[in-house]
């Protein structure tokens, strides 16, 4: 042979460098982000490989062949009597002679049989499942493309048939390449971390949990160093899935970036999908401290449903109503509340500075969209990534703004009783709880955007009435972050370490 694994590697990643200062016109349009040869390397390392006997492996928007490389390398130092029955898909025709050189080299470490398409992959393996052909792969090895699928796009004709509901490329790719394992076999994939909490993404688990248990996750402490030389800044996950059959642990492992030591442990499944949890979150917890965080959040002893309160995302979507925005208020309008109008916890309203406006008209149209004066609790839906909490709650009391009615911006979430507002100790104790330190760690544990989202505030587990109405009285209006710890404490002592 001509080519050693040094070698394939070395050519792969050269050829991954060439291409990839060429795509930048094509890589919004296809959602195309090439595999760094470390982060192969770290991928296909999760991979349980026999010594002997065969493999049938599936790379599903292949690119140059970077993580196809890292397998082939992998076996021809480890198990050089196993063969590999190699299968890829890359529908990029600028790309595609690379994957060939590839693939030919490939050929030349170990052996290898080679089925190079340059088909879509959602319309095939889409096909594939229609016709209901049986399970074709062993082990799926994916970098897969991310663009969001618009509700009328073409990719809709092709997955709705399947039955494949989800609303990004990524998610779609993973499911396809799933449904086309044998049982037992693997799926590894190198992802956004969005889809492990979040409304968008639970048809997505439901159905990845359902066919298959995870037995690994890594997760990079650093967004901006997995895919540096494409300019992505994205919290990514490796996670393995082998189908059929629920592991009672995980390994999670963690890394700055592409090149330092993985530290990794051990944590019971439940704790990374809880069996309570109806939205089938994942929680991804990187060390023990997480792991008992996630233990005495779990503890507390109710659910909105039980205290009788919802969460939902504000009504006001002010671009859709333009026309009835008033920069002031005046006769005829209400307040509107935006996340600038919240302040240490409190309502600061109107914004004198700023170009958002402070009311709304309030008519027949706008009818639908406001609220009764009354406490409730506003909580931001975005925060940047540099805030020191990712957790930002606000008491709105009546006294707060003018009038009878509000009015809340989509950018906010609100919790109220059933549309109305809310027993006013009760909401003060709420904000205090959630401007606390614990449930700011635990929310990191699980989001790995900056957006809070109605349902992840839905997920989590709440202090009793009682409990909120006891921090409530003793925190009062004082319910900014860095002022409530001492005040939870003293009511829930077990939820602090």
């Amino acid at each position: 042979m001509t080519t050693t694994p040094n070698d394939l590697i070395v050519r792969a990643e050269t050829r991954r460098l060439a291409c990839g200062a060429k795509l930048s016109a094509t890589r919004t349009k296809l959602g195309q982000f090439f595999t760094p040869a470390p982060i192969a390397d770290l991928i296909v390392g999760l991979a349980d490989i026999p010594d002997k006997g065969s493999i049938r492996n599936l790379d599903a928007g292949a690119g140059t062949g970077s993580l196809t490389a890292a397998l082939v390398a992998r076996a021809a130092r480890q198990a050089p009597d196993l063969k590999l029955n190699l299968t890829t898909f890359e529908v990029d025709p600028d790309v595609n002679a690379s994957l060939t050189a590839t693939l030919g080299d490939c050929a030349d470490v170990h052996p290898v049989t080679i089925d190079q398409r340059t088909d879509d992959f959602l319309v095939w393996a889409a096909e594939q499942l229609r016709t209901g052909s049986d399970p074709q792969f062993d082990l799926a090895i994916l970098n897969p493309p991310y663009r969001k699928i618009r509700a009328n796009g073409p990719e809709r004709a092709v997955l709705d048939p399947v039955g494949v509901e989800t609303t990004n490329l990524y998610t779609a790719f993973v499911l396809l390449a799933l449904r086309l394992l044998a049982p037992g076999g693997q799926l590894i994939a190198i992802t956004p971390r969005s889809f492990a909490n979040g409304t968008y993404f639970y048809k997505f688990r439901q159905e990845l949990l359902s066919r298959a248990g995870l037995r690994n996750l890594h997760v990079f402490d650093k967004r901006n160093t997995v895919f540096a030389d494409s300019d992505v800044l994205q919290e990514n996950v490796i996670f393995r899935a082998v189908v059929g059959h629920t592991p009672s642990t995980v390994r999670i492992s963690t890394s700055q970036g592409n090149i330092d030591e993985p530290v990794s442990h051990e944590v019971p499944y439940g704790q990374v999908v809880s069996p309570s949890d109806p939205k089938s979150f994942i929680r991804i917890t990187t060390d023990v401290a997480g792991l008992n965080l996630a233990e005495r959040m779990g503890a507390l002893p109710a659910s909105l449903a039980d205290l009788q309160l919802k969460v939902s995302t504000g009504r006001v979507v002010d671009f859709r109503t333009r026309e009835n925005l008033r920069a002031e208020y005046e006769a005829d309008t209400v307040p509107l509340l935006y996340p600038g109008h919240l302040s240490a916890g409190r309502i600061s309203w109107p914004m004198r500075a700023g170009r958002k406006p402070n009311a709304l008209v309030e008519n027949a149209d706008t009818a639908p969209l406001l609220l009764p004066s009354g406490a409730y609790v506003l909580v931001k839906r975005f925060s940047a990534k540099e805030e020191p909490r990712r957790v930002s709650a606000a008491l709105l009391m009546s006294s707060d703004t003018p009038g009878a009615l509000v009015a809340i911006e989509n950018h906010l979430n609100v919790f109220h009783a059933d549309n109305a507002g809310i027993d006013l100790e009760v909401a003060a104790g709420l904000v205090a709880f959630l401007n606390s330190t614990p449930v700011d760690q635990f929310v990191r544990l699980f989001s790995g955007h900056t957006q809070i989202n109605a349902g992840d505030l839905r997920s989590l587990r709440y202090p009793s009435l009682e409990q909120l109405r006891q921090i409530g009285a003793t925190a009062g209006q004082s319910v900014g972050v860095g002022k409530v710890d001492s005040v939870v404490q003293d009511v829930l002592p077990d939820l602090y370490p």
